[in-house]
């Protein structure tokens, strides 16, 4: 009977328990936090500091700038803008140092379930 639980390789032939503790996943993880923490962090506190003056510092905010435009309508679009750009620089990162590492791994992978 194939697949009984005394087997030492798990169904597929990858142990993905080791995977996950191998150099090059524990690196892709590593880079993956130490660049979308940050900008996490940095993006919270930017739209918590924009709810709050909506809320507190509502002259602030009611400001013009240049006509009916506002200081809290500038800061309010400036949201939308942070979101496409963390977006776009997201991307830019994964394509350069995230997919290569990610790639290796799945080429490796591939290659122990095929058995080769």
């Amino acid at each position: 009977m194939s697949g009984s639980s005394t087997d030492a390789r798990p169904p597929g032939g990858v142990d993905y328990i080791a995977v996950e503790g191998s150099p090059p996943f524990v690196e892709l993880k590593r880079r993956h936090r130490s660049f979308v923490w940050p900008l996490t962090v940095a993006f919270l506190v930017w739209y918590f500091a924009y709810v709050l003056l909506s809320s507190f510092a509502t002259e602030f905010m009611a400001t013009r700038v240049w006509g009916d435009i506002t200081v809290g309508l500038l800061l309010g679009l400036g949201q939308f803008v942070t979101t496409f750009a963390i977006t776009m620089t997201y991307v830019s990162f994964a394509n350069r140092r995230l997919d290569p590492v990610s790639a290796e791994i799945r080429g490796a992978l591939e290659k122990q379930e095929s058995g080769s």
